[in-house]
C-alpha cells in the first residue's frame, strides 16, 4: 500500500458486478475474495472495503471511509451529509435509474397515497417513506422489510415501497404502481473532511473522471472509412457524430479522404448501407473504452 491512500467503499450486492466491470473498463482490476471484505485492486493508492450499499454513505459520513460508490437513495435514507463528486448513470441491469415506488395489488382499492391513511406499509427505506408520507400529510404505519417485500401484500401489509428498474417483476406479481417516491443513480460521494484534503480530493476526482469517461464510451463506437472527396459533403449531412468527424487527405491522392467519427453503436446497422452507397470503402468499426469530452 502506498504511503498515501484513500479508503474507498465498493458496493456489495446487486451493484457489485456492474461496478467492478466499470472499474475494469476504466483501467482498474479488482479481485474480491469470498472470505474477505477488503478487495484487492491494482492501485496502491486505493484501499477498498466491500460493504452493503445501504451502509456505505453512513460510514463515509462518520469518517470510517474517505469516499465510495452508493446509491443516491441510500445517501438520502441515511441523511448523510456528503460531498457528491459525480453521478454515475448505471444500474444493476440497465443504464436506467432505479425507482422507489409505492406499490399495491392490482385489485386494491388504494388509488392514491391519501388512501393509505391508517394503513400498513412495508419497505427497506424507512426514512424515505416516512418523509414522503409527512410531505403528503398521510399518517400510516411503516415497518422495515428484511426482504421478499413483494410477497407481503395484501396478506401482511396494505402496500409496499420497493425498488425497481424495469417494473417487470412488479407486473409479474400482479402489482400496480401508485406513485414514484424518487429516482436514483449510483454516486461517487466523499466525506467532507476528506474532501478538504487536496490529495484525497484530487484522487477521488481522478477516479470520477475515469469512471465517467468509461460510462460515456458505452454504446459508442468509432467508424473509420475512405471516401471520394466529391462525396464528402453528402456524407456529412447523413452522419451523426459526437462532434464533426475528422477528415484527412489520403497519401498520394487528392481525390480521396479518410473520415473518422464517433457514433452510437445502435445506428451503425442503419448507416452502414448508406455509407456504402455513397462510395465509402475500407469501413472499420471498433469499440471505445473511454471518452473524455
Amino acid at each position: 500500500m502506498s504511503e498515501k491512500s484513500i479508503k474507498f467503499g465498493l458496493p456489495k450486492g446487486s451493484l457489485q458486478d456492474p461496478t467492478v466491470k466499470l472499474f475494469k473498463q476504466a483501467g482498474w482490476d479488482i479481485y474480491i475474495s469470498s472470505r474477505s471484505y477488503r478487495p484487492s485492486i491494482n492501485d496502491d493508492e486505493i484501499d477498498m472495503r466491500l460493504l452493503r450499499a445501504q451502509e456505505i454513505g453512513r460510514y463515509i459520513d462518520e469518517g470510517f471511509l474517505d469516499c465510495g460508490i452508493t446509491g443516491k437513495d441510500w445517501v438520502a435514507e441515511n441523511q448523510a451529509d456528503l460531498e457528491v463528486i459525480c453521478d454515475l448513470a448505471y444500474s444493476r441491469a440497465t443504464s436506467k435509474p432505479t425507482r422507489w415506488v409505492l406499490v399495491v395489488p392490482e385489485d386494491s382499492p388504494i388509488k392514491t397515497v391519501k388512501d393509505l391513511e391508517g394503513k400498513r406499509i412495508a419497505t427497506e427505506a424507512i426514512g424515505i417513506v416516512e418523509r414522503y408520507l409527512a410531505e403528503k400529510g398521510v399518517s400510516a404505519k411503516v415497518e422495515f422489510s428484511w426482504g421478499a417485500t413483494e410477497v407481503k401484500v395484501p396478506e401482511l401489509v396494505d402496500a409496499i415501497v420497493d425498488i425497481t428498474e424495469t417494473g417487470n417483476s412488479l407486473r409479474a406479481n400482479n402489482l400496480r404502481i401508485v406513485d414514484t417516491l424518487m429516482e436514483s443513480y449510483p454516486q461517487l460521494v466523499m466525506n467532507k473532511e476528506s474532501y478538504k484534503d487536496p490529495w484525497k480530493r484530487q484522487k477521488a476526482e481522478s477516479i470520477a473522471l475515469m469512471l465517467k469517461s468509461s460510462l460515456d464510451a458505452r454504446d459508442k463506437v468509432v467508424l473509420k472509412m475512405n471516401l471520394p472527396q466529391n462525396k464528402l459533403q453528402n456524407l456529412l449531412k447523413c452522419l451523426p457524430s459526437l462532434r464533426l468527424p475528422t477528415v484527412s487527405t489520403l497519401a498520394n491522392s487528392t481525390d480521396w479522404v479518410a473520415v473518422e467519427t464517433v457514433i452510437d453503436e445502435s445506428v451503425v446497422r442503419e448507416i452502414l448501407p448508406q455509407l456504402k452507397e455513397l462510395g465509402a470503402e475500407g469501413i472499420i468499426e471498433f469499440p471505445l473504452n473511454k471518452i473524455i469530452a
